[in-house]
């Protein structure tokens, strides 16, 4: 059984693990704490980025460059160590090289390319234990278990609004409906995701950039227009070289005022482009968080499609009474229809509320250390 101190690393763990969102995918996040024969801790690393050191490794060169022992040690990590050889070695390999006894993790891996390794660990006379804390790590690591268990990427609609639920006035002005700091916010939720994606009607209304500005060291996500009839001009800033950008169009879509833009051709059904198509084709693009900004049309039809993981809302103290609403048709025609949500943080940001919740039922629960794995392949 986990010891408090345990508890206490593991808690570390995961606030390292969240040092590595938005630049790790393909990979999870992942952080490792390791302890020393006597409990002290020794070393701390996180997954920095694909195809670098893993945690496990990063904590355990922590650990010799400062001259701490950590034979007979234990190695405390939010995901399960990997067992295989790809980019990298398997981690569960290192830690029984360097001597560690005991290995306490939250979450089980659920591929069987690089699961395993807590059998791996067993066998070579460590002990391992998991699922302490497994519901803090899972969450996370939401993006990365969405994308083994559902194999699409995680989805996190942004809005903002007044207390009315108004996302522009009447006149269609909308800037600025929330505080500095609101925006601020929404920089580090860009800086977290793998892309960041609009609608043609919010990039004709607004312009907007969808860069991350204010954020040392961010990795630019991609930027994504949904634009079923190909109405972007070459001249929108969403199509400068701050970031990449991918145009998401119907497949008879006229692009030739568009040269050297990515493109992205779709299905179209009756409301826009086939929003499961759009996921599959950035899933495959090793997208494995998307932050959907807007408008309200776009948002409606993620909702509908059943694809919204989590809602992040900010909320100016301010009243409209008129103007657009901050959603569109999602397909719920009745108030037995309406999409409960469980609501998991409420904060202040300036004079603004950001309310964070998630559509019941919620993301993939964490894999129980004792559960078969699944078919699926990890990254490296």
């Amino acid at each position: 059984m986990a010891t408090a101190t345990e508890a206490d690393a593991m808690r570390r763990a995961i606030a390292l693990a969240a040092r590595g969102l938005g630049s790790t995918s393909p990979n999870p996040v992942v952080g490792c704490v390791v302890l020393d024969a006597h409990g002290r801790t020794a070393g701390e690393g996180w997954h920095l980025r694909a195809g670098g050191p893993h945690a496990e490794i990063a904590a355990l060169r922590a650990a010799a460059e400062a001259g701490h022992d950590v034979r007979g040690g234990t190695a405390v990590v939010t995901l399960e160590p990997c067992n295989h050889t790809g980019r990298t070695g398997p981690c569960a390999r290192a830690l029984i090289d360097a001597g560690i006894a005991r290995v306490v993790y939250a979450v089980a891996d659920p591929n069987p390319v690089a699961g395993g390794g807590a059998g791996t660990l067993a066998a070579a006379g460590v002990h391992a234990e998991g699922g302490l804390l497994a519901d803090e790590a899972a969450a996370g690591n939401a993006a990365w278990l969405t994308s083994v268990l559902r194999r699409r990427p995680f989805v996190v609609w942004k809005y903002a609004a007044t207390l009315d639920g108004r996302s522009a006035a009447a006149d269609g002005t909308s800037r600025w409906i929330t505080s500095a700091e609101s925006r601020a916010d929404v920089h580090r939720l860009r800086a977290e995701a793998d892309a960041v994606v609009v609608g043609s009607g919010t990039l004709r209304a607004d312009d907007p950039h969808l860069a991350v500005r204010g954020r040392d060291g961010a990795v630019q996500p991609l930027r994504v227009v949904v634009d079923t009839h190909a109405t972007v001009r070459p001249g929108a800033r969403v199509l400068d070289d701050a970031a990449p950008t991918l145009v998401a169009v119907a497949e008879d879509a006229d692009t030739t005022h568009l040269p050297g833009t990515d493109v992205l051709r779709l299905p179209r059904t009756a409301a826009g482009l086939s929003i499961p198509a759009l996921l599959d084709a950035l899933h495959a693009r090793d997208v494995r968080s998307l932050l959907l900004e807007g408008g309200p049309t776009l948002a409606g039809a993620f909702l509908a499609a059943g694809v919204v993981d989590r809602v992040v809302g900010y909320l100016a103290p301010a009243l409209l009474g008129a103007g657009p609403a901050a959603l569109g048709d999602a397909g719920i025609g009745t108030i037995a229809g309406a999409l409960r949500l469980d609501v998991t943080d409420v904060t202040r940001l300036g004079p603004d509320l950001r309310v964070t919740a998630t559509p019941l039922p919620t993301v993939p629960r964490p894999v129980p250390a004792t559960a078969p794995a699944l078919a699926t392949a990890k990254e490296n």
